[in-house]
């Protein structure tokens, strides 16, 4: 593995790492290893929404891991799994992990496989000599656990069983439940190579994430979800729906499920390339 891909120059500054930790309300791990990375990414999920509403509010998506980390800590916002992984990277750097950017593509209907560099994913290798782990916190409803990449047997993990099957030209799928989640890339890659697919995801009327608003946690006993102006919660399995009839109704499910403030609902907007 090229060194130089796997561990860029620049970590946060320790005060960086300490706002970063009080964000996802998590202390400073002892040593880099597979527990720590496990809680790190549990906590990750449970406190930073998953959301696309920068495409839509009209602001622009920077990969960079300063803007980042600002988003996600100062902002107090979430994103999606350029913006959320890469953020995630910089943070696991910054408490001692090495971290190896993957791209993959998704399987969509009819198993259909997305574009190249569809998601970003994360290689982290940790100090106590297990994994290597495949860390990640950017496609929404999935494993709340790192997954042991080496393995090809089932992994238990809260959010179901998930296994690692060969694919071809050295690649990987991920399955879930039996079903095919996304194909994985094991070369290593750079933030900046995820430049094109983030543009794709966040201009193409072919993209589901220009074509509807969705901003969404896991809560450590379920999921909560805003869809437009519907409000979706699931708790130890059994599923609420809510209609949200005012701006006002909008605005407060931002705020209390989500920690977003908005000074207006964002609304679907048409995709630049349309």
């Amino acid at each position: 593995m090229n060194e130089e891909l796997a561990q860029p120059a620049h970590a946060p500054t320790p005060a960086r790492v300490d706002a970063y930790l009080e964000r996802i309300g998590a202390a400073r791990p002892v040593r880099a290893d597979a527990a720590a990375l496990c809680e790190l990414q549990l906590r990750h999920l449970t406190a930073v929404p998953f959301e696309n509403l920068s495409i839509h509010l009209g602001e622009d998506i920077v990969l960079e891991d300063e803007k980042l980390v600002d988003k996600v800590v100062s902002d107090r916002r979430g994103g999606f799994c350029y913006e959320l992984n890469g953020a995630f990277a910089s943070l696991l750097r910054g408490l001692g992990f090495r971290v190896t950017p993957l791209q993959a593509r998704v399987f969509g209907d009819g198993g259909r496989l997305g574009i190249p560099y569809d998601h970003v994913a994360l290689r982290v290798e940790t100090d106590d000599g297990t994994g290597p782990w495949l860390a990640d916190v950017g496609f929404g409803d999935h494993a709340l656990h790192p997954l042991d990449l080496d393995a090809r047997t089932e992994q238990e993990d809260p959010s179901g069983r998930f296994r690692f099957r060969e694919a071809p030209q050295g690649d990987l799928d991920l399955l879930r439940d039996g079903s095919r989640q996304f194909r994985l890339d094991l070369r290593p890659r750079v933030l900046a190579d995820f430049r094109v697919g983030s543009w794709y995801h966040r201009t193409s009327p072919d993209s589901h994430f220009t074509r509807s608003l969705v901003c969404s946690r896991n809560t450590g006993d379920g999921r909560v979800t805003l869809r437009g102006r519907t409000l979706i919660t699931t708790v130890q399995g059994e599923r609420h729906t809510t209609e949200l009839g005012d701006d006002a109704a909008v605005l407060a499910a931002y705020r209390d499920h989500f920690g977003i403030l908005l000074s207006h609902p964002p609304s679907v907007r048409t995709p630049l390339t349309a």
